[in-house]
């Protein structure tokens, strides 16, 4: 199975709704986002504003490929502005129950096989400092991200290791990058705005077995 991330333009959140409710997907969520785009690439491509909508399902391997499919015939992704829409392979579920509701009563079906070419990076880093980690990814062949706002749960912990506050308000940047530029980005990210910088950037990544829509920017 898969966790399917696809970030869209607001007005095409009814259309994608439409897609997964005649698909069945188990589970479909709705966050606020925005691109990261500047405003000279907003010109250039005549793309008014940066707000996103990030959907996240749960899907598995037919599932998935099916609404990929979709999404690039209905929401035409791969027309800059459009949207990303990327796949993450989930290692396990918990709990028998939830097994089989994610996958339908079937929970003999596997992990699809990962191809790698793509990573998805994980960024939180502090509210206000988005520009200074695009910035940092870009230099190192980045081409755009999204943002949503978070808030932090995080204990002491945090603050000893890494000397900034997890518990506080933050900023979740989601980026696609190549898997050959994956650590040159990560590398970037965290020398310019990283733990010891105001920015206090942590970053991660993921696998990725699928990815549609990549030539958008933000």
């Amino acid at each position: 199975m898969n966790c399917v991330i696809s970030i869209i333009k607001t007005d095409m959140l009814e259309e994608l709704s439409q897609i997964c409710k005649k698909l069945e997907l188990p589970v479909t969520l709705v966050a606020h986002g925005r691109g990261t785009a500047t405003k000279n690439m907003l010109n250039l491509l005549g793309i008014e504003s940066r707000e996103k909508r990030i959907v996240i399902n749960v899907a598995a391997e037919e599932e998935t490929a099916a609404l990929i499919k979709e999404e690039k015939r209905r929401l035409y992704l791969g027309i800059p502005g459009n949207g990303i829409v990327v796949a993450v392979p989930i290692k396990s579920v918990g709990g028998g129950k939830a097994l089989s509701y994610l996958s339908a009563g079937d929970v003999t079906k596997k992990m699809p096989e990962m191809d790698y070419r793509y990573e998805l990076l994980m960024v939180i880093a502090n509210e206000g400092y988005t520009d200074e980690v695009m910035d940092a990814a870009r230099a190192s062949g980045a081409t755009g991200g999204t943002v949503i706002h978070t808030k932090g749960t995080g204990n002491s912990n945090g603050e000893k290791f890494f000397q900034v506050s997890i518990a506080r308000e933050k900023e979740l940047i989601l980026i696609v990058a190549e898997a050959e530029k994956k650590a040159a980005v990560m590398r970037s990210v965290l020398e310019k705005a990283g733990p010891e910088s105001a920015a206090g950037a942590l970053v991660f990544s993921l696998p990725v077995t699928e990815v549609a829509g990549l030539v958008f920017e933000g």
